[in-house]
């Protein structure tokens, strides 16, 4: 079950808390501590090829974007 099913769910059972709070018990996405889901992209949320270095927390298509501007330079 997707994060977004989830949510769906709740507006089907506002008016019975009991099975709500069992549902959420039983159904909540688990939360990550390791693995390649962990980590996103800062400005566009991509989870891979995520460049973690020196706090950047990009993916390689937005660093090549900004790069110029944070002060990096393309050597040949």
């Amino acid at each position: 079950m997707t994060t977004s099913d989830y949510k769906k769910v709740f507006k089907q059972l506002k008016s019975k808390p009991a099975k709500l709070a069992k549902f959420k018990k039983h159904n909540t996405p688990k939360k990550r501590t390791t693995g390649g889901a962990l980590h996103k992209c800062k400005r566009c949320g991509q989870t891979h090829a995520h460049i973690q270095r020196y706090g950047l927390d990009l993916c390689r298509q937005c660093f090549r974007e900004i790069a110029h501007s944070i002060g990096f330079k393309k050597y040949n």
